[in-house]
């Protein structure tokens, strides 16, 4: 079986793509930060779709445990075919640019910018040793970013500028990473319906119904799976630096 590494796997957009990725028979590390319980439920989806999976806590905002993550998959593995940047984090409290604080603005940037910036440097050089499959390539790099790379959202600056420079890792990785037979992709949801986004589903409710998308329905955390099981079966073996919006047709710009 692959080895895939899904960051921030235990729960919403994570397990939807851990699980997707079993359906196909890929094996998974269930990556969490502090909820095991989430992560061992997460563990039995995947075993039930037809993979295999094993939890891994760790905090990819933090140097040691990224390293521990990278370690721990391909001992359990013994390689690492994709690696999926999924962890993230919203601000604890979503306050307007002119008073926002920098301890969440700290935050958000070690989580969600920082974080799959040098884990996705520790596994890229753990690929480029590792042998190629028959189509040449040593493996592929997702990252999951948002709507928020490009959407301001003037209560949440710190989200939107550490998801905006996720565009730029992937265009980095991907430009370095080609010659190593690595490709690099990333996907942009658009609303999806998760923890993350419960609180405010009245509003998203009213907005989708107002055509705030084309496809008038929240995006669900299989519609992501079922996109990054694509790239890991290799269905895009041309395209590296990738932007595939998962998101109803938000990015479309209508008259």
């Amino acid at each position: 079986m692959p080895v895939a590494l899904v960051t921030g796997s235990s729960r919403g957009i994570g397990r939807g793509i851990a699980v997707a990725l079993g359906r196909i028979g890929w094996k998974v590390v269930v990556n969490y930060a502090g909820n095991r319980a989430a992560a061992d439920e997460c563990v039995a989806l995947v075993k039930a779709a037809g993979g295999d999976a094993t939890p891994v806590q760790g905090d990819v905002g933090v140097t040691a445990d990224r390293a521990r993550l990278v370690e721990e998959t391909i001992r359990w593995g013994g390689r690492i075919d994709l690696l999926v940047n999924n962890a993230g984090v919203a601000p604890d409290v979503r306050a307007d640019i002119l008073e926002a604080g920098e301890e969440s603005f700290d935050r958000l940037i070690r989580i969600n910018l920082k974080g799959p910036y040098f884990l996705t440097q520790a596994v890229a050089k753990a690929m480029a040793v590792q042998t190629p499959d028959e189509s040449g390539s040593r493996g592929q790099i997702v990252t999951v970013s948002s709507i928020s790379a490009y959407t301001a959202s003037v209560n949440r600056g710190d989200y939107c500028i550490a998801k905006a420079g996720l565009g730029m890792l992937t265009a980095l990785f991907a430009a370095r990473l080609a010659d190593l037979g690595i490709r690099v992709y990333e996907i942009r949801p658009g609303v999806i319906a998760t923890d993350m986004t419960g609180p405010v589903k009245a509003k998203y409710d009213a907005l989708i119904a107002g055509g705030l998308t084309p496809i008038k329905r929240w995006g669900q955390p299989d519609d992501i799976g079922r996109t990054i099981s694509a790239i890991a079966r290799g269905d895009l073996p041309f395209s590296t630096g990738e932007v595939i919006n998962v998101d109803g047709g938000f990015h479309l710009r209508l008259l």
